[in-house]
């Protein structure tokens, strides 16, 4: 795990601004840093390594390839890079790093083919002298972030949004059009950035860019749309208890690969489905005693860790637990706006960034449970869609559309039981309803003073794609908030303290698997994800997991009425600062804080808020 940046065509000093850059992501490679230039200086690569594999300087970065054609900076790991290393002339290689297996494959096989072999999370940018190009990639499902897009007269890229505000002449305003989506969801969603002109680079795509022109040309290599689809038009044919032999081999295949590495290794471990099952199969492979970390609480509605010590000593591992306080989470908040880089607002960013930290102590790399909630159905809000409109959909539209409109204009809708019914009453479908659970509330749009209308994957998805609810919803969620707000709090929850984090699950044959599962392999009712805990069960014993989740909530609510955190929020909520900075609508604000301290009523969005606030301050002070 590392970081990159780099800019094409830069006027000013290229090196001295690579070199600002590679500060600012000081914390994803803090190991060795390197740079490139070209002759021609049209082109500036900067590398920070987190040296993971092939420690020596033979897996250092920027790194050309044998014949001098190429030069690449790469994030990331390529699990399979043994076998694709085979396919290649031995003759070709110095040393043992899949950076050196990635370039020499795209230089031979070209990038189209070499990611269609690759099994990994990575975002690279690998610079042809002979074609005269820079071409990024990034993962299939969203793992490694990169960022891009125009400062100044330049095409500047990086890990970390908070390397191109460095860049001498930086001065793209904030994306204003895109703060309906932040306040609606908490997170800016790919392709969108908070500043103008500057972008994510999309999960399975490639973009080029001509290095003389700074054109660009985007192409996907791999779809979720088209994985999901084809999964489910072809689905699997076995019994559950096969569905569950190849789901256990699967895992345990990925795991095998993610545990590679010439650092010491380690895993995530809560109460939960998903990092029990990780760390079963993890143990499993292991002749020794994997390294587990959990993070407890003293209030028992929010601790899970008495349970995951339960499990760990079930199964043998060496684990290390944590009791973190209030003060403890309290005191990370000022640290979110440097680590995320843009307004972020999942705020189990604190209780992540400390997990991460104790687990850096130990290890270098963690392996998590991320990804079975949404592969395989196990959110309670799939069994409430599907029952909800399992009672809609045989009402006519025609008839569903007015009653919505009537409930919605009448007084009624000042409560927000009857508004969020008159809401979904309007849905087409499933997707509609999905996507209607964030917008109930009509204060979200008109926080913001401009009102933008971009499209985002929640909007784009039509109705019956897949032709079954869950799947759906499922769907959704993997397009948008698996990879934009799940995958980007542990990645720089984890890289904050220079913690290189793999998800198993979002191994490319896991995923394409998840996809082809009836749903009755998945869903029993209120129980979800029965596949996956059909796999755990055969080492854990059921009656251990038999509980409800607590996942990393913490008490946002109850902290922000305390006179520390009070006094903190109310100066980010300032009417007279807000109506100065001219972004956000300071009567609506204040309605929303008031609401809350007057008369108890807590929306999500007073954390959403409260973030964009801390965002603005760092990055503007």
């Amino acid at each position: 795990m590392c970081g990159i940046a780099g800019l094409i065509g830069f006027k000013g000093d290229a090196r001295k601004n690579i070199l600002k850059m590679n500060e600012r992501m000081l914390h994803r490679g803090p190991d060795s840093g390197g740079v490139y230039v070209s002759e021609d200086v049209k082109v500036a690569f900067g590398h920070r390594r987190l040296s993971i594999v092939d420690l020596s300087e033979n897996g250092a970065q920027p790194m050309t390839s044998r014949s001098g054609r190429m030069v690449i900076i790469y994030n990331g790991e390529i699990y399979n890079a043994g076998e694709i290393r085979k396919k290649l002339d031995s003759a070709l290689f110095r040393g043992t790093s899949d950076t050196e297996v990635l370039l020499e494959a795209i230089e031979h096989f070209g990038v189209s083919d070499t990611l269609s072999m690759c099994k990994g999370m990575f975002a690279f940018a690998v610079y042809d002298k002979e074609l005269q190009t820079v071409t990024f990639a990034r993962d299939r499902v969203g793992e490694k972030p990169l960022y891009y897009g125009m400062v100044g007269d330049a095409f500047a890229f990086a890990s970390d949004i908070g390397c191109l505000r460095v860049i001498d002449g930086f001065d793209n305003g904030i994306n204003t059009d895109v703060l309906d989506i932040y306040f609606t969801e908490g997170y800016i969603p790919a392709p969108y950035s908070i500043y103008k002109d500057i972008y994510k680079l999309e999960a399975g795509t490639y973009l080029t860019v001509d290095v003389n022109t700074l054109k660009t040309e985007t192409q996907a290599y791999w779809s979720m749309k088209d994985v999901a689809l084809r999964g489910q038009n072809n689905p699997f044919k076995g019994t559950e208890n096969e569905a569950a032999d190849e789901l256990e081999r699967l895992l345990k295949e990925a795991i095998k690969g993610q545990m590679v590495a010439d650092v010491p290794v380690g895993a995530f471990l809560s109460a939960g489905i998903d990092s029990a099952t990780v760390v079963s199969l993890m143990q499993s492979l292991d002749a020794g005693k994997v390294k587990t970390f959990t993070i407890g609480m003293d209030d028992p509605a929010f601790n899970e860790a008495v349970y995951a010590k339960e499990i760990a000593k079930h199964l043998g591992t060496e684990h290390t637990e944590l009791y973190i306080t209030e003060k403890d989470m309290k005191e990370v908040i000022p640290k979110l706006s440097f680590m995320f880089g843009e307004p972020f607002a999942d705020s189990s960013q604190i209780p992540t960034y400390l997990v991460s930290r104790m687990t850096r102590d130990k290890v270098t790399v963690s392996l998590s449970g991320d990804g079975g909630d949404e592969l395989f159905c196990g959110y309670t809000s799939y069994e409430s869609i599907s029952r909800i409109w399992g009672k809609m959909k045989n009402i006519p539209y025609f008839i569903r559309k007015p009653v919505s409109s009537i409930v919605l204009h009448s007084p009624l809708a000042n409560k927000e039981i009857y508004r969020i019914k008159g809401t979904i009453l309007g849905a087409k479908g499933p997707a509609d309803i999905h996507r209607m659970e964030h917008e109930t509330d009509p204060l979200t749009k008109k926080i913001a003073l401009t009102k933008g209308n971009l499209p985002y994957k929640y909007t784009e998805l039509p109705n019956d794609f897949l032709n079954e609810v869950n799947h759906e919803t499922m769907l959704m969620d993997m397009l948008v908030y698996h990879p934009d707000d799940i995958l980007v709090k542990v990645d720089r929850t984890a890289m904050a303290v220079s913690l290189e984090t793999r998800v198993p699950m979002l191994d490319r044959d896991v995923v394409e698997f998840a996809w082809s599962l009836p749903i009755n392999y998945l869903r029993d009712d209120k129980v979800g994800k029965k596949v996956l805990r059909d796999v755990l069960y055969r080492y854990v014993p059921r009656e251990m997991m038999e509980r409800p989740k607590k996942g990393f909530s913490i008490p946002i609510d109850k902290w922000l009425l305390e006179p520390q955190l009070r006094d903190w929020a109310e100066g980010l909520l300032s009417k007279d600062k807000i109506r100065r900075q001219g972004i956000l609508d300071a009567d609506v604000v204040e309605k929303i804080w008031t609401d809350f301290t007057e008369r108890g009523i807590y929306r999500i969005q007073i954390w959403y808020i409260l973030m964009f606030q801390l965002w603005i301050e760092e990055e503007f002070r």
